[in-house]
């Protein structure tokens, strides 16, 4: 926890002193008459992957914890739940089951660039919950 509150606290500092360093203000108006990068602009296909411990049990994405959470007995959510997992079941039970087992780098790269993909965008939540978020941003961008 103090990790994300130093973290935090640096990534504030540092975008505080990019605005007050830079030629763009804090306003939408500012940073929207920021000019794309060629590359981005000549890009036709991108590729944005959000993943975390949501991706267990495959539904409804990172918000599943609320549609669960705000479910009753007869919805689809709440009765997944009770079908496939104990009644006592947490959101951070879901990370035991995070483990990327069958993940391979290559064969990803392999089919982006197949599907003709210049660049790939990707988050990953790591800890969701009271005591504070965890996201990975990982960008890659090929020539």
């Amino acid at each position: 926890m103090i990790l994300l509150q130093y973290l935090s606290l640096f990534l504030a500092v540092t975008v505080q002193q990019c605005f007050a360093s830079g030629p763009y203000q804090p306003t939408w108006d500012s940073l929207d008459s920021r000019p794309l990068p060629q590359w981005f602009d000549d890009a036709k296909i991108g590729i944005f992957i959000h993943w975390g411990v949501f991706s267990v049990p495959a539904l409804h994405g990172s918000n599943f914890w609320n549609v669960w959470q705000s479910s009753k007995p007869g919805d689809f959510y709440y009765d997944f739940m009770k079908k496939n997992y104990r009644d006592d079941w947490t959101y951070a039970d879901f990370a035991k089951g995070f483990t990327a087992e069958m993940f391979d780098a290559d064969k990803w790269i392999s089919l982006f660039k197949d599907a003709g993909a210049k660049y790939v965008y990707m988050s990953m939540i790591l800890n969701v919950g009271h005591n504070g978020l965890i996201i990975i941003y990982i960008f890659l961008a090929s020539s």
